[in-house]
């Protein structure tokens, strides 16, 4: 049975979204919403492999806290932590600017 692209990406952006653990979701959610459907097949095989992983795992390759396996150091996860940094940098302050 084949998935449409469409509902494969739908399927995808769920999973990110609801993960479990608020940080991951925060950072893999607007991800798969901003770069999703800009993703090659290949890219979109290897990101519902890497949402397959525990969510503190995933949080903590993203943000350095833990060294990332070689099996998941890929373009994509290039690309999650480079949208990290963007996404942080174009939130509010909250200080009235």
């Amino acid at each position: 049975m084949t998935i449409d692209p469409d509902s494969r990406l739908r399927r995808l952006r769920f999973r990110a979204w609801h993960r479990g653990f608020r940080e991951a979701d925060l950072i893999l959610g607007p991800f798969a919403d901003t770069h999703g459907q800009s993703l090659t097949g290949e890219q979109l095989d290897t990101l519902e492999t890497l949402l397959e992983q525990s969510d503190r795992e995933i949080y903590a390759w993203i943000v350095g806290q833990e060294p990332t396996p070689e099996a998941f150091e890929t373009d994509v996860m290039a690309m999650i932590r480079a949208f990290r940094f963007e996404a942080h940098a174009s939130r509010p302050t909250g200080d009235g600017a």
